[in-house]
């Protein structure tokens, strides 16, 4: 069956471009993904999705690649995990973490990068090349092998050791640049017509945040299609949460939502790069890029976003805010969240347990309220973030119990 998309649209002006073709960006803004969604309300009920294997591909009617035969790594439905201690710990009731760490390549960059890998093939392209800040490469990287074509993979030099690796041992071309993301996305750029690759930047291209909304999808029906209060989401370049808010107004349109109440989305970033919020709070709809940003969540360290303003436009019309939360405090919160519930969180995700704490210090978040954290990536893909020496122990010494039971603390 042929997918169910009706046409692309400019975020920037609503204008309407054609699909089934490459397509790139409209006056340097993203292209969002159409669909005839009364077509798919005949077509198809939510409750028919009961039925499918529990991956991403389960809602083919609101995916471009409609339905058929795809590149995949095995995109798993991720988990919700309910956070009990953290919410009893900030005066919360009902707290869940949904942990995209559970998909391949280890964060949520396989939804994004999957689809655009699939849209690519699809569309003829053979060679592409994505500036990274760790996880999106890797997974452009596997996919990319999956499918058989070729990857570029630019990184700045800083760049967690893990992801380097996980982009070479894929196949991928991949270098190491003296710079920011923004920095390897000019190298992008300037590489297309000398060497003909397809730039899967973030927002550059219509289809990667149509893999991303995959996960607004899921959570609709994990919570029995009665959508949760907040969503509290780690932004860089914002694909996932602009993705997910699509997501829900799609969902809502087609009728499959239980109420009509929206989650308040929440944009949180590091103080060490926070141009979304700095936006947010002067009131503005494009974010001004943000000067000598230094942040150890490497995937938060996106000094301008494409989709600045529409990550702008979902936080404000869902009621929602930005939050720039305490840099230094990252590694405190990964600590948090692992030691008290179990979860590996990353640095990016760390920032959403300081989003609780401050938004419930705040009172923005109420008691009763249902409030789901993204943990976008665990942290063993970040060892130079997670890192502390451990306590040895002498095999040729009297073993010290006491020292032990404190930890090897003196």
């Amino acid at each position: 069956m042929a997918s169910f998309v009706s046409h692309l649209e400019s975020g920037i002006d609503g204008s309407r471009h054609p699909a089934g073709q490459v397509q790139t960006t409209h006056k340097d803004r993203p292209l969002l993904v159409r669909y005839d969604l009364p077509a798919i309300a005949y077509s198809v009920s939510r409750d028919e999705l009961r039925s499918r294997p529990a991956t991403m591909w389960r809602y083919s009617e609101l995916l471009p690649t409609g339905v058929g035969n795809v590149v995949s790594l095995g995109e798993t439905m991720t988990p919700l995990v309910p956070a009990a201690r953290l919410a009893e710990r900030y005066g919360l009731n009902n707290v869940w973490v949904k942990d995209e760490s559970r998909l391949p390549t280890g964060s949520f960059k396989a939804r994004g990068l999957a689809m655009a890998v699939n849209m690519a093939v699809r569309l003829g392209i053979r060679r592409v090349a994505i500036p990274t800040a760790g996880n999106a490469g890797g997974a452009a990287a596997s996919y990319a092998a999956r499918a058989g074509i070729e990857a570029f993979v630019f990184m700045p030099d800083d760049t967690p050791t893990t992801h380097q690796n996980e982009c070479r041992l894929a196949g991928a071309r991949t270098f190491l640049v003296n710079g920011l993301i923004n920095d390897c996305g000019r190298i992008v750029r300037e590489g297309k017509e000398p060497l003909g690759w397809f730039d899967l930047s973030t927002m550059k291209e219509p289809y990667r945040v149509e893999g991303k909304k995959t996960m607004g999808l899921e959570l609709a029906e994990q919570f029995s299609w009665q959508l949760p209060d907040v969503v509290i989401y780690p932004t860089g370049g914002g694909t996932g949460l602009i993705g997910m808010w699509k997501a829900f107004s799609e969902l809502r349109e087609l009728g499959w939502l239980n109420g009509e109440s929206m989650p308040r989305m929440v944009a949180v970033q590091s103080s060490g790069c926070c141009p979304i919020v700095r936006a947010f709070e002067r009131g503005e709809r494009f974010a001004t890029p943000f000067e000598g940003a230094c942040t150890i969540a490497s995937g938060l360290r996106v000094p301008a976003a494409v989709g600045d303003f529409l990550i702008l436009d979902a936080v404000r019309q869902s009621g929602g805010c930005a939050v720039a939360v305490d840099e230094a405090s990252l590694p405190r919160w990964m600590a948090e969240a692992a030691s008290s519930e179990g979860v590996s969180f990353g640095p990016e995700s760390a920032a959403c347990v300081g989003a609780l704490e401050v938004l419930s210090r705040q009172g923005w978040l109420r008691p009763e309220e249902r409030i789901v954290l993204f943990n976008t990536a665990a942290a063993h893909k970040y060892a130079e973030a997670a890192f502390a020496p451990l306590p040895r122990l002498d095999v040729n010494q009297p073993l010290d119990w006491e020292c032990i039971a404190r930890g090897g603390a003196t």
